[in-house]
């Protein structure tokens, strides 16, 4: 797991070593035990390794000396290297350690674009060719991400001068001159929409994301030519058995680690079953016992997940870890997240995220496993079962894509200053996008449980909660492990009959027999942030919410009425309601956000 970064010109100028270093040092918290960017003209490829496979081999950029002019760096894990290093070196190939990404070098000379085809794992790949005669007829850049999007990998190319610059991280991006911060105009609509930015767009113009199992080929001068491949299908991806035996096999292999392995556990289902299996397979590999990690707020508040996850550590057996953060410190968290994650997001569960991995680093481990995806593949949302039982002539789309917003449509619209209102009116609205896939997709025929399923995995899950959970606990170098993300429990619930994937009744199956009934009965609730009781009259956000939502610094926005956001905020505090809390929240992150992208320029150097 690591920090990647790089650039590709035609010009023949070698990149400004400090700059280079700059962009490295912004990003240097997730990969802090080896550094190293290579140069030369017209290129650069550097990373900042988080050491976890074989962690004294596989120094990056990867070069092998039979493959001259081939260096690769690499973001993530690939779980199959072991049988894709066998393959290789019967075709003559010979690597100096067992470390995964070395063989990457081997894995382009063989099938040169193509290579991400071979991998299982989550990824985020950049393979460098310089090579005068080499796959492609001559130079080229190759960037690839695995099927899911766990790994994020952000792109800015130049048609002026024809560069691409590449970066795990946006802040780091930001620091290759040339690189453009000027915040889209639609970005705040988003953000109310969808809670974060959608599709491939970030909140900046000019800078995108490689979206879930996508290559892109990048040729000197020109603009990247990105393409989605097929889903991978090793036989690592083809599911053997029920849900509980598929899922079984995923942890089993993702709690297999050269580092220190733990489970996050929220309380919940899916994070339950991730956390019994990992019990399971640490006593049944003499293993030492799974720690489990819990996070909470000091002081009551509502909605508290802490006696669930105790009764799932207690079942399973765990060492048991309840972090417990003290709510005067949200205000900082909240600059912290925001910073890292280079744009913004409206879901509060970010700064439980930040705190809780800050919590399994410091109590030294260096994996997580945790639940993340369930809810997507098996149909755990409650606006997957309204949609499901929409009565015929109801506009299900529309209130699927009301559900995924902080603010309903009505009140974004009624918020709206009038040149804003009528700007979003003529460039169309993320919501109107959604809400036009998800009609096409039913009137092509498809069943509204794939359309959902299809739209929540290629969209919603990569940029609403992978991005987070990757910026998020690589900010204090920890390496969260999804199984539910992994091919073959992905191949295994899209294979499911429909009804098994309705409301998650295969998951509940599957923990029957591993989960306290107190869990499996309980119901659905997000691991999250009490908003709406922080932002209540003496809450710790109210103070931070206020600053932020001034009317002189709406005003100077130009996207907002002062004058309603303040009357919004005035009933909110007069009778908390969650639906306000949550608009007034995401309005504040998004002021937030503009102050932290004007300082992007400034290095943040490495503190968390």
């Amino acid at each position: 797991m690591c920090r990647i970064l790089g650039s590709f010109a035609a010009g023949a100028d070698r990149p400004d070593p400090a700059e280079l270093a700059a962009v490295s040092a912004r990003q240097r918290h997730g990969g802090p035990d080896e550094h190293q960017v290579l140069s030369g003209p017209g290129w650069s490829l550097g990373c900042d390794r988080l050491a976890v496979t074989d962690p004294c081999g596989g120094t990056q950029p990867y070069r092998l000396p039979h493959l001259p002019g081939i260096l690769a760096v690499l973001n993530g894990e690939i779980y199959n290297h072991d049988e894709l290093r066998r393959r290789l070196a019967a075709r003559g190939h010979r690597f100096p350690d067992r470390c995964d990404g070395t063989l990457l070098p081997a894995l382009y000379a063989e099938y040169g674009p193509a290579f991400a085809e071979h991998l299982d794992g989550m990824f985020a790949v950049a393979v460098l060719d310089l090579r005068p005669g080499g796959t492609g007829g001559g130079s080229q850049l190759v960037l690839a991400v695995d099927d899911m999007g766990m790994k994020p990998l952000h792109v800015h190319h130049d048609p002026y001068d024809g560069s691409t610059r590449f970066a795990s991280e946006i802040p780091a991006l930001l620091a290759f001159e040339g690189v453009r911060i000027a915040p889209r105009e639609d970005a705040l609509d988003t953000v109310l929409a969808t809670r974060t930015s959608y599709s491939t767009h970030t909140a900046l113009d000019g800078i995108s994301v490689l979206p879930p199992g996508a290559t892109a080929l990048v040729r000197p001068g020109c603009a990247p030519v990105v393409r989605r491949r097929a889903p991978h299908a090793s036989a690592a991806a083809r599911p053997v058995g029920d849900t509980q035996d598929v899922l079984r096999h995923e942890v089993r292999r993702l709690a297999t680690a050269d580092a220190p392995v733990c489970a996050i556990t929220s309380g919940g289902l899916d994070s339950g079953l991730v956390t019994a299996l990992a019990a399971e397979h640490a006593r049944e590999t003499d293993a030492p016992p799974l720690h489990t990690f819990h996070l909470t707020y000091r002081g009551k508040w509502p909605g508290s997940e802490s006696a669930y996850a105790r009764a799932v550590a207690r079942r399973a057996r765990t060492v048991h870890h309840e972090v417990v953060v003290d709510p005067d410190e949200i205000p900082s968290l909240l600059t912290r997240t925001v910073r890292h994650l280079g744009q913004p997001n409206a879901d509060p569960i970010a700064l439980s995220t930040y705190a809780l991995f800050r919590a399994v680093r410091e109590n030294g481990f260096t994996v997580a496993l945790a639940g993340d995806g369930a809810d997507e593949l098996f149909g755990g949302y409650d606006r997957m079962r309204a949609a499901l039982t929409a009565p015929a002539g109801i506009d299900w789309a529309s209130a699927y894509a009301d559900a995924l917003s902080a603010a309903p449509r009505l009140l974004r619209e009624h918020l709206y200053t009038s040149s804003y209102a009528a700007f979003i009116a003529d460039e169309g609205s993320a919501a109107d996008r959604i809400e036009q896939e998800l009609r096409s997709a039913e009137v092509a025929g498809t069943d509204r449980t794939t359309v959902m399923t299809a739209f929540e995995t290629r969209w919603r899950l990569p940029a609403y909660h992978l991005r987070r959970v990757d910026h998020l606990s690589m900010a204090w170098a920890v390496e969260a492990r999804l199984p539910f993300c992994q091919p073959s429990v992905v191949t295994h619930a899209r294979e499911l009959p429909v009804a098994a994937r309705h409301g998650k009744r295969a998951l509940y199956e599957a923990g029957a027999e591993l989960l306290p009934g107190s869990v499996l009965n309980r119901p659905k609730q997000p691991f999250t942030l009490p908003v709406a009781a922080m932002i209540s009259p003496g809450g710790p956000l109210l103070d931070t919410v206020r600053e932020l939502l001034s009317p002189a610094r709406l005003v100077l926005g130009g996207k907002v009425r002062a004058d309603r956001v303040q009357k919004l905020l005035k009933r909110h505090l007069e009778r908390p309601n969650q639906h306000a809390a949550l608009t007034l929240w995401a309005l504040a992150v998004h002021e937030l956000w503009t102050d932290v992208v004007q300082g992007m320029r400034i290095p943040v150097g490495c503190a968390a």
